[in-house]
């Protein structure tokens, strides 16, 4: 038996790899945010790049992934764009 089907029979499966790209790609974007965040000393910039680079290990659909990406990213442009 070979080691993927031995962890689907105990109900585990590979992620996708729209899912593996999705997960890169937010964590990326939030590391980016993230030193941007401490370079400029905007707390809710560098706060919100750090949930952009850990929220992948806590969601398992890959749609949602995207969405709360997505989500995150306009908040981090839009926390960007108003504090000072």
């Amino acid at each position: 038996m070979d080691t993927v089907s031995q962890l689907q029979s105990m109900g585990l499966t590979l992620p996708s790899p729209a899912y593996l790209a999705g997960m890169f790609l937010f964590s990326l974007i939030g590391m980016a945010a993230w030193m941007a965040g401490k370079r400029m000393q905007k707390a809710t910039t560098k706060w919100l790049g750090v949930a952009l680079m850990f929220y992948p290990y806590a969601v398992s659909a890959t749609w949602l992934l995207y969405l709360i990406g997505v989500a995150l990213c306009a908040a981090v442009l839009w926390a960007w764009r108003t504090q000072d």
